[in-house]
């Protein structure tokens, strides 16, 4: 039976999901095995105390399709073939919408039978599915693979407040069901807090919500009705989801940005006389 662990002995499937034609497996290394110089393992015993371990994404296609991140493959084996997913009839589409998000405009399409591992990293994979015609938007570069039946496609920013003030790029990625998505996350799913609106309102203050319902209302708003309001309470403006839908938050996001600052400041420049 063809497997993506193999030969290797310090691998374990974490997690496992099937829908339809494919079937994802979410494997880690217990151990990274090949470290050569006594700084770089005494920082990988650190690393793995924490937890922080290279994690991996195999994919078991049987005559199903995927859509993958440009240069997120690793190998494949079996009756695959592999297409850049550009048409005709999509290439103005795609070229617009890599000219304002930056991303690749050709993500590779994967068709067939076999097996097609992706490359490893440290990041931690959400994976979920949606239901037919669900709609979600997640953040600036999350997006890692998802299911054939899966449309990805660039969402503008409805509002200028939500563009302007929001800390979110001006154009995001929306991926519509039916179908498996996988997202690369600097969070793990046991950080993420999932909330569930029924016709309520949501205030956040800062851009550490990594996914929402699309049918979800976004602005930018003072976060008390006055502006004295909103200096006395130190706040300013918050994000501002209102409607019936999920929003996923990662609060700890902030704490590693500022761990990072404190521990990896940037370098200093030396002015010139």
């Amino acid at each position: 039976m063809r497997t993506a662990i193999g030969t290797r002995e310090n691998m374990r499937v974490l997690e496992e999901f099937e829908s339809g034609g494919l079937r994802v497996e979410v494997l880690e290394y217990e151990k990274l095995c090949g470290l050569t110089a006594p700084s770089m393992a005494q920082a990988v015993y650190f690393m793995e105390q924490q937890h922080i371990r290279a994690r991996q994404i195999a994919l078991y296609l049987t005559d199903e399709k995927v859509t993958v991140n440009r240069g997120a493959m690793s190998y494949f084996q079996g009756n695959l073939q592999m297409v850049s997913g550009v048409t005709v009839g999509n290439a103005l589409g795609r070229m617009l919408r890599g000219a304002v998000t930056g991303e690749s405009m050709s993500q590779p399409e994967y068709t067939g039978t076999g097996l097609l591992v992706l490359e490893p990293s440290f990041k931690h994979f959400l994976v979920l599915e949606l239901a037919p015609g669900e709609r979600v938007i997640v953040d600036d570069g999350m997006f890692f693979c998802a299911q054939g039946s899966v449309g990805v496609r660039a969402a503008a920013q409805r509002t200028i407040s939500s563009a302007a003030l929001g800390g979110e790029s001006l154009f995001q990625t929306e991926l519509t069901g039916p179908g498996i998505i996988i997202l690369e996350s600097a969070v793990p799913m046991s950080e993420i807090d999932v909330i569930d609106l029924a016709n309520d309102t949501l205030r956040v203050d800062g851009n550490f919500a990594v996914l929402r319902s699309a049918n979800l209302d976004f602005t930018v708003e003072r976060s008390a009705k006055t502006l004295i309001g909103s200096a006395v309470s130190g706040e300013g403006l918050v994000n501002v989801y209102r409607g019936t839908g999920q929003v996923w938050l990662a609060p700890t996001l902030k704490v590693y940005d500022n761990l990072t600052a404190a521990l990896c400041p940037p370098p200093l420049v030396s002015k010139k006389d």
